[in-house]
């Protein structure tokens, strides 16, 4: 059923872009070779959506739960300002000008998705020195007149069209740029924008839009030979608080510095983005125009290699879901970020753990199935800035706890990492839970109050109290074996929760042993098996 575009559809989309993006992330990496083959286009996508779902998260968190909601005006200046302040990479920074033009018209209230649309693609256009056909700005002009060819008012009918046009778009982008052609690949950018205007028509109009299979496309390596060389030797992005008239200065400047020049935002705010091989001259021309901050540099050429700096060997770095497992887990040497309920870390915070941790090589710990997407975004980041990541799927604190307590670091970094996997994948993961409302579940139907005791993320009890469901779900786990059983239980939970639990294991499987951590936040009692 089509869903009227307004704040709560931008809310939406924003969340459907940003997981679209993270199943297509690596696929998108995967086709990078315009205009540099450096294989973080997706990633870059990801982290730019992400930043401006965040901050439209932010917009509806500042008001009480409830029926009220921020206005559609309010949303989609969140969600476009998000987006400059976090842009990366050439299609990252094109993409938050498409939404930037998306937020002037809809944040006027006589505008629609069709207008939006193409007040986007025109003004992406005017934000890249040399517009080129074939990338992600063709994508965006075919979704744009298509929208536009649809009846007045139709925000439904104008984005589906959207949605098809770009996907057709799309396929034609190899025969409208050589350098795909030769390459045999689509648009990388191009492809991104496909999944997020799919992810805009799911918003509006209530279904989800079908997407092709994935494509089988050579590897970044094989696909930019002979495709893409003798460029700049520097991408320079900063964020810039200047007039429009010192912006027009500088455009012309940096036009002349180097290549791939894109400058967005407005209002006294811009993101700058460009390829040179001076670096210095590219970001002193930002500091004759305003106030250049948030400056990135990266090289190349170096791309992917370790900085010339002392690091140590290896570290792993957390996600915690409280401060007392975040205590237990530093004790054994990781580096950790803290999960707030409801407050999942976004993958600049995983970013900056990594170089925190100031490692040459890194096991990333996520211990959350909903931060995959999250996790392997920054764990790319972080690859490209030269560090060695690997990504084990922990789905719950206790399957990071228990790779955390095999992991030597005197061990050669692959095996290292096999072991760690092989304990966290041996650690079958429960937890307890309370319903807030009446709803239907894998056990039955629950009622607001009920406690769901969930193993390995589906609900399998629905009990009355705490202790007893996390009885029922401490045998259903171990009628299966079981030689150690991990419970975290929260600060404040009552002593004698855990003793009755250990107990109960004690009693009714004596060849088990029982671990208890205090300091879990979120869920009342978090259960592990191995």
């Amino acid at each position: 059923m089509p869903q009227p575009l307004d704040a709560l559809a931008v809310r939406t989309w924003c969340s459907l872009a940003l997981d679209a993006l993270g199943r297509e992330r690596e696929e998108i990496d995967a086709i990078n070779v315009y205009p540099v083959a450096d294989g973080d286009t997706g990633t870059n996508l990801y982290l730019t959506v992400e930043s401006a779902a965040t901050a439209v998260e932010a917009v509806f968190a500042a008001y009480e739960t409830g029926s009220a909601a921020p206005a559609l005006a309010d949303t989609v200046r969140a969600m476009a300002h998000g987006a400059l302040i976090g842009a990366r990479g050439n299609s990252g920074t094109i993409l938050a000008q498409l939404l930037r033009g998306v937020a002037e018209v809809l944040g006027d209230s006589g505008g629609g998705a069709a207008g939006a649309l193409r007040r986007a693609a025109e003004s992406a256009h005017r934000a890249v020195a040399h517009p080129v056909e074939g990338t992600i700005l063709s994508v965006a002009s075919a979704a744009a007149r298509a929208a536009c060819g649809t009846a007045p008012g139709d925000d439904a009918a104008a984005v589906a069209a959207a949605y098809a046009a770009a996907r057709r778009a799309l396929e034609e982008t190899p025969a409208q740029l050589d350098v795909l052609g030769r390459a045999g690949v689509v648009d990388a950018g191009g492809q991104g924008l496909v999944a997020v205007l799919g992810a805009l028509a799911e918003a509006v109009t209530g279904e989800a839009p079908v997407r092709p299979a994935p494509r089988a496309h050579p590897d970044v390596a094989t696909a930019a030979q002979g495709c893409a060389g003798g460029g700049p030797a520097f991408e320079v992005i900063y964020l810039l608080e200047a007039g429009d008239d010192a912006v027009a200065r500088l455009r012309a400047r940096l036009d002349a510095l180097g290549d791939s020049l894109v400058v967005v935002g407005g209002d006294g705010l811009w993101n700058v983005h460009v390829h040179a091989d001076d670096a210095g001259a590219a970001v002193e021309a930002g500091v004759e125009a305003g106030r250049p901050y948030r400056i990135r540099i990266t090289h190349f050429a170096a791309a992917g290699h370790p900085e010339p700096r002392e690091r140590i060997q290896r570290a792993v770095v957390a996600v915690v879901p409280g401060e007392g497992l975040a205590g237990l887990c530093a004790e054994a040497g990781a580096t950790t970020v803290l999960a707030r309920p409801g407050e999942p870390p976004a993958s600049g915070e995983l970013v900056e753990a990594i170089r925190r941790a100031h490692a040459r090589e890194v096991v990333l710990l996520p211990n959350d199935t909903e931060l995959r997407h999250t996790a392997a975004a920054a764990a790319e980041q972080a690859r490209n800035e030269g560090v060695r990541v690997a990504l084990i799927p922990t789905r719950s604190a206790v399957q990071g706890i228990a790779a955390l307590a095999v992991h030597e670091p005197g061990r050669r970094f692959d095996e290292d990492v096999v072991a760690m996997t092989s304990a966290a994948g041996a650690t079958r993961y429960g937890e307890l839970a309370v319903a807030e409302r009446q709803s239907f579940t894998s056990a039955g139907v629950c009622q607001a109050g009920d406690v769901l005791g969930l193993i390995e993320g589906d609900v399998a009890v629905i009990g009355a109290d705490l202790a007893t469901t996390a009885e029922t779900v401490l045998d259903r786990m171990l009628s299966a074996g079981g030689e150690l059983v991990t419970l975290v239980l929260p600060e404040d939970a009552p002593p004698e929760l855990g003793e009755r639990l250990e107990a109960h294991v004690r009693a009714g499987h004596l060849a088990v042993d029982t671990v208890i951590y205090h300091g879990g936040a979120g869920a009342p009692l978090l259960v592990g098996v191995e």
